[in-house]
């Protein structure tokens, strides 16, 4: 079955115009195990029924929208009077401004949807609305509104169409800076840095969602299932714990032994800083010794770099 539109109206380009439908990218629930609330005793499910204080249960179709303006005040809004309030992204996105797509900090995503023309007219003004965005490598930014309120929309090209992406109001998201404030600055020796740049760029590729599982939906699943045809689930076991490593230079280098299936972490791959050189930051001293920076080997203390 085709999926239901979620929002139909305009996208507008100065005076360039066509007809286009949102649907949702997100798959509702996602295939995700839901719960319902059972009584216990009896093995029913318990269903909700609002009720007022002093009043008891009452009829779903007595209630209203109310704001509270006071203790135990509000201001009666009806849906009617609700719909009544005509803004023109209702029913046209009309597009403001462009910006690059690094401009948008991740924290002002919100959530994605496709955006497909609404038949055949208007098909070449969405087609040339969206190579133009291709070509120029710009999002293109505007307002939309649905689900009773106006949402800032980012577009770009996706595939032979084009996506919308609602984003955050500034008042919506919070500052940084107070979540940070007790990180101590620290100052970073530059081989150990290296070695983290290393490990980084050999754990590297491009992000591919299929690669990943959600183990706990798995296991949830699993055990659902298991009760359901009364046996025992079957668990994978959880990966041990290694021992407790303190020092994160012997972790880093542990970690890239591991990529390298058990090779001794040396110096960068081709092309890298250190070139993996005798002596090299990345690597360590020459003949695998241990780092010593207070020892008295005569050998120069290794270079610091402090953390922003």
């Amino acid at each position: 079955m085709a999926a239901r539109a979620y929002w139909r109206g305009h996208i507008r380009l100065s005076l360039v115009t066509c007809p286009v439908r949102l649907y949702s990218a997100i798959e509702t629930g996602g295939g995700r195990i839901s719960f319902n609330q059972i009584h216990k005793p009896t093995g029913k499910r318990v269903r909700s029924q609002p009720w007022v204080e002093d009043e008891g249960p009452v009829d779903r179709d007595e209630i209203v929208k109310g704001y509270a303006y006071g203790e135990d005040r509000y201001v009666i809004v009806e849906k009617e009077e609700l719909d009544e309030i005509k803004v023109e992204s209702s029913h046209t996105i009309d597009i403001v401004r462009f910006c690059d797509r690094d401009d948008i900090d991740p924290v002002y995503h919100d959530r994605p949807y496709y955006l497909a023309p609404d038949g055949k007219v208007g098909a070449e003004a969405y087609v040339t609305i969206r190579e133009a965005l291709a070509k120029s490598g710009k999002v293109a930014i505007g307002q939309i509104s649905f689900a009773g309120r106006e949402h800032i929309a980012a577009i770009q090209p996706c595939g032979r169409g084009l996506q919308l992406e609602t984003l955050h109001y500034a008042n919506e998201v919070r500052d940084a800076d107070p979540f940070f404030d007790e990180v101590p600055e620290v100052e970073i020796e530059e081989d150990q840095l290296e070695l983290a740049e290393v490990l980084i760029d050999r754990k590297s590729k491009p992000f591919d969602a299929t690669d990943f599982v959600d183990h706990y939906e798995a296991a949830v699943r699993e055990l659902v299932e298991a009760k359901i045809e009364h046996r025992e689930p079957e668990v994978e076991a959880p990966r041990a714990p290694e021992g407790k490593v303190v020092n994160i230079m012997d972790a880093l280098k542990r970690s890239l032994e591991e990529e390298e299936g058990g090779k001794p972490a040396g110096g960068r791959k081709s092309g890298g800083k250190s070139g993996g050189k005798t002596g090299g930051k990345t690597g360590g001293r020459s003949g695998g010794k241990p780092d010593d920076t207070d020892g008295d080997g005569g050998e120069a203390p290794r270079r610091r770099r402090k953390s922003a």
